[in-house]
């Protein structure tokens, strides 16, 4: 077996609403938007660097969260306090305050419109996986 494509498709309450959250947060281009019948988005994929993801629309196979859940979407990127504002302008909230962490990132966690929570974060220090270990015991004891 051979792993082809692996992305996270996020069910949402509102599908187009939400792309355009992500393009004026993120800069997230549509790469593909498809719907069923009645107009319902069953699948719209989204690009944003070398970040692949996808939304639908909520139906009754698959509901809405109702808040951030089990699952936080990582996203590295250049700049995560403009992006951690450019959420919260769009009606993001904040979970957790971008702010430096011993191991070795600049990072916070929001929540979009939509009930799921994204970890926006950079790389602040090239630590090798043992130095981030001893910082994040020593941290978070």
């Amino acid at each position: 077996m051979t792993v082809q494509q692996l992305y996270p498709r996020l069910v949402v309450s509102d599908a187009d609403a939400a792309v355009r959250f992500y393009a004026a947060a993120f800069g997230a281009e549509l790469v593909e938007r498809y719907t069923d019948g009645s107009g319902r988005v069953v699948h719209a994929l989204l690009r944003a660097g070398d970040g692949l993801w996808a939304v639908k629309d909520a139906d009754e196979v698959d509901p809405a969260p109702a808040g951030p859940g089990a699952v936080i979407v990582a996203l590295y990127v250049d700049d995560p306090d403009a992006v951690a504002a450019a959420m919260v302008a769009g009606g993001g909230r904040v979970l957790v305050e971008v702010a430096d962490h011993p191991y070795g990132e600049r990072g916070g966690r929001i929540a979009d419109p939509y009930g799921h929570a994204w970890m926006v974060a950079a790389r602040s220090e090239e630590l090798d996986p043992e130095e981030v270990q001893r910082r994040t015991a020593a941290a978070y004891p």
